[in-house]
């Protein structure tokens, strides 16, 4: 499996709409700037046909360290989630692209 750089995404858009790096790179980091603002403010955000991102808040509570048996408070969390749409998920169990690697078995897409 490999990965994709921001860059690399900036160049696909880029090509493909027939516009130069610099107004697609701006484009593309305005859209994540925006996602990571709407996240912060507490925003649950929905993209249809892809999924829905949102931010959990784990409540404070009290845990053992296994070692010393000791109990020790951990403090309230936030955590982002990302669950995938149905389409999504379809896609990911659809048919592998020739070239890569059918490393997806067997795991779940939450």
């Amino acid at each position: 499996m490999a990965t994709i750089t921001k860059k690399e995404i900036v160049d696909r858009i880029a090509d493909a709409n027939n516009v130069n790096r610099a107004t697609a790179k701006q484009i593309v980091q305005a859209f994540l700037d925006e996602i990571s603002n709407s996240l912060v403010r507490g925003n649950r955000l929905e993209f249809r046909d892809f999924g829905v991102f949102e931010v959990r808040q784990r409540a404070a509570h009290k845990a053992q360290n296994p070692k010393t048996l000791e109990t020790v408070e951990v403090p309230r969390r936030l955590r982002l989630r990302f669950k995938a749409s149905s389409t999504l998920k379809k896609r990911l169990e659809g048919p592998v692209p020739s070239g890569a690697k059918a490393s997806l078995s067997g795991r779940g897409v939450s």
